[in-house]
């Protein structure tokens, strides 16, 4: 009797709820199909290596290599950074190979990538190519698309702005006239410790061939950051801006130019208007996503059990090809989105010697680059005034400190608007490198030291990680002032070092190469060095066409966050990794412990990095780009564009 009525008073409960029981079943069966189908998915072979150069670094979610299907516990059969080098090998011997070898080879092919003849005297800077052994003689598509916005001026319009850049503050002249350059500053009146410098650089550049260029001015710009950000609707419907600049600068810019932002305006605002009207920078007035937040840990997980996560995730190439335009929160992690400097909001020509995307400036190489100076150039003998090969404070590679080492001035971004400072790239890299919290990070390890096919992650505390493997300091605090809380604050949470040498980094395996206010004018002297750099930059430069990252240099997020796993790899796990994860390899010595490959493949991009220094960015090379753009701009210069065609 009494297990009838249970019995009754269950199906009496069942009838009353099915509808919840129902929909608790549905439920529940979905959860339990998701949770399979991501375990699938995570266990499924993901060739993109970790971070797809279009994502972007700050992307919620990352791509991890596979786990084994009969090892769920954070065990890797294969890392990407092998074939990420190999790949980009490929990739650069087949560009290397595919290089013109005859001056009709040459034309031809310029006329299959630009749809039309190269430009009068193409066949002088062909022979002067070739007398110099330039190796890279048909990439230029950089170049290309810095002049392409002009041709849609005519010869009349490029010859006035060009004349009238040089009215604007910080901006000098090259001119031109009679086979002869010289420097002209059009505007006195506004004084700038770095005017000519640049301008000056140029002239020389173009001293060996100058003789054979007509009349033409090139606006040189004195600053190192961008300037020419021109509005999307000004781009796609011409008729909505002042097109006849006859009137003078003004006219086109609808009123006398000031050089700094004051209080009405900064270079975001000015940088978003370039993106199209249905871009998120259009659409959003500010963004509150937090760039910089890190991911929640998971307490629970045993020792040797961890993901490598998102730490593990490299990118292919540099950070250039971010696009703002589609992730606006991001803009707060660069500097040079904060200048100080005053944008022009027209199409005038501006040669500047880095470009980051969204600007419309012309690229020109770096004087720091041409020139010769104790500061910038590796093999610089200032006591003599010579170049040698290899510097005085060269070590070899068996001698080299197996750190990660960076030296620098706290610049990276202005202080328009104020209050950004601490999310600058600097900032925040020493930042990260100066921690000395209870925080982690994820790092992926060989297992044991020396295997080549076994990976295992632990969660290291990075105080430890930054003691081992990094040496990194400010040692000059610029405009501090504007970092919240002043010097003291900045003190606080960044290490400071002494000014060193440039010699100095030679002792060094691993180089950071950051920006600052532009690019970063060392990175050719960390090639020519028998160090490795590690560059992590939004800009694009004259000699990007010819370079290849994971070949010459190993490319580094906006993050910086894949860097403790990138030294794993090269030069195997640190004492902290193996303490972390309680291996059996812990108490084992550092040299019986290190990874023989890894440091092979370093070694490998060291000397790649030095070669192509020494065959593809020396000063010839750089003139060779240049005459290269002279004759471009030339026939850009010209009333009748077809007459300044070459033909055979």
């Amino acid at each position: 009797m009494l297990r009838s009525r249970k019995r009754g008073t269950f199906v009496t409960f069942v009838k009353r709820n099915s509808g919840y029981l129902f929909i608790f079943c549905v439920l529940f069966v979905f959860m339990q199909l998701g949770f399979h189908n991501g375990r699938r998915k995570h266990m499924k072979i993901d060739r993109d290596y970790g971070q797809d150069e279009d994502e972007g670094w700050l992307s919620a979610s990352s791509h991890l290599l596979p786990f084994t299907d009969s090892q769920h516990n954070g065990v890797l059969t294969e890392h990407p950074i092998p074939r990420l080098m190999e790949d980009a090998e490929l990739k650069y011997r087949k560009k290397l190979a595919s290089q013109s070898k005859t001056l009709q080879e040459a034309v031809a092919e310029y006329q299959r990538r630009y749809r039309r003849p190269p430009p009068k005297g193409f066949d002088q800077w062909w022979a002067f190519a070739q007398e110099n052994d330039v190796k890279m003689v048909d990439e230029y598509d950089g170049l290309i698309n810095d002049l392409k916005p002009f041709w849609e001026l005519s010869g009349e319009e490029v010859r006035r702005r060009s004349a009238q850049a040089g009215e604007l503050p910080s901006i000098d002249l090259v001119r031109v006239r009679n086979g002869q350059a010289t420097v002209i500053n059009v505007n006195p009146q506004f004084h700038d410790t770095e005017v000519s410098a640049r301008a000056h650089g140029f002239r020389v550049m173009i001293e060996k061939f100058a003789h054979t260029l007509p009349d033409m001015d090139f606006p040189i710009n004195a600053k190192a950051e961008g300037r020419v950000l021109v509005p999307w609707e000004h781009r796609t419907f011409p008729n909505l801006t002042q097109q006849d600049s006859s009137g003078g600068v003004e006219s086109v810019l609808g009123g006398p130019f000031q050089p700094d932002w004051g209080n009405d305006g900064n270079v975001w605002e000015a940088w978003r208007r370039t993106c199209s009207p249905d871009s998120p920078a259009r659409r959003v007035f500010a963004s509150h996503r937090n760039p910089f937040s890190t991911g929640s840990k998971n307490y629970f997980t045993k020792v040797g059990s961890v993901d490598p996560g998102s730490d593990f995730s490299f990118v292919k190439t540099t950070s250039f090809t971010e696009d703002y335009c589609d992730m606006p929160y991001a803009h707060y992690s660069q500097g040079h989105f904060f200048s100080d400097w005053r944008s022009i909001h027209a199409l005038y020509p501006v040669f500047s010697p880095a470009k980051a995307r969204g600007f419309m400036d012309i690229k020109i190489p770096s004087h720091y680059y041409y020139g010769s100076t104790k500061r910038y150039t590796y093999g610089w003998d200032p006591v003599n005034l010579e170049l040698k090969d290899t510097d005085s404070s060269e070590v070899p590679w068996e001698d080299k400190i197996d750190k990660i080492f960076w030296r620098g001035a706290t610049t990276g971004g202005g202080s328009h608007p104020p209050g950004f400072a601490p999310q600058y790239q600097r900032h925040r890299f020493l930042r990260m490198a100066s921690d000395r919290s209870n925080a982690t990070r994820v790092v992926t390890y060989s297992d044991p030291p020396t295997s080549s096919s076994h990976w295992k992650s632990a969660s290291v505390p990075i105080d430890q990680l930054n003691e081992e493997i990094m040496d990194a300091a400010f040692v000059k605090a610029v405009s501090d002032a504007g970092y919240p809380g002043g010097i003291t604050a900045l003190q606080k949470v960044h290490r400071f070092g002494s000014t060193v040498p440039l010699g100095r980094h030679w002792s060094y395996k691993y180089l950071i190469d950051m920006d600052g206010m532009s690019y970063s004018a060392r990175f050719m002297a960390f090639l020519a060095s028998d160090s490795v750099p590690l560059k992590s930059t939004v800009y694009e430069e004259f000699f990007s066409d010819w370079i290849q990252p994971w070949v010459h240099f190993i490319p580094l997020s906006s993050s910086y966050k894949e860097i403790y796993n990138i030294y794993s790899y090269f030069s195997g796990p640190p004492q902290s990794v193996l303490d972390a994860a309680n291996s059996t390899y812990a108490g084992v010595p550092d040299e019986e412990r290190r990874s023989v490959e890894g440091d092979k493949r370093l070694r490998r991009i060291a000397r790649a990095g030095k070669i192509w220094k020494q065959t593809m960015g020396r000063k010839v090379d750089m003139e060779v780009y240049v005459y290269r753009l002279c004759l471009e701009w030339a026939r850009l210069y010209a009333d009748d564009r077809d007459t300044m065609n070459f033909t055979l």
